[in-house]
């Protein structure tokens, strides 16, 4: 698998560093920059923007990630996704202040042209 391959839109589901099941649903939307390097768009419940940049290697995806609050607070976190295919990802995730005894969890399914995204 190559980082060409990763380019595309994904539904994704996942929870968050305190919970123990799926608690938002969303949208990934993966772009290469000038360098091959990924760029990432979130859009979680239809209403947050989240951005990040990335790299890939031996099928894992690493993403630092950022976004503002409705305060304009910024926060940011890494997350990681175990590349299963080329449609599905599995990923863990941190925020830096968030509850550091958890890891929140994503799954990434891509999004063929027939499909929507998720509401």
């Amino acid at each position: 698998m190559t980082i060409q391959d990763l380019v595309g839109k994904y539904n994704i589901t996942g929870s968050n560093q305190d919970a123990l099941e799926y608690t938002y649903k969303g949208s990934l939307d993966l772009t290469l920059d000038e360098n091959d390097r990924i760029k990432a768009k979130w859009l979680i419940n239809n209403e947050q923007i989240q951005r990040g940049t990335g790299f890939f290697k031996n099928n894992i995806l690493v993403i630092n990630f950022n976004y503002k609050d409705e305060n304009n607070n910024t926060y940011k976190g890494v997350v990681v996704y175990q590349c299963i295919s080329k449609d599905i990802l599995e990923g863990f995730w941190s925020e830096k202040h968030g509850n550091p005894l958890y890891l929140g969890e994503e799954r990434c399914f891509r999004v063929n042209n027939q499909e929507q995204l998720l509401d």
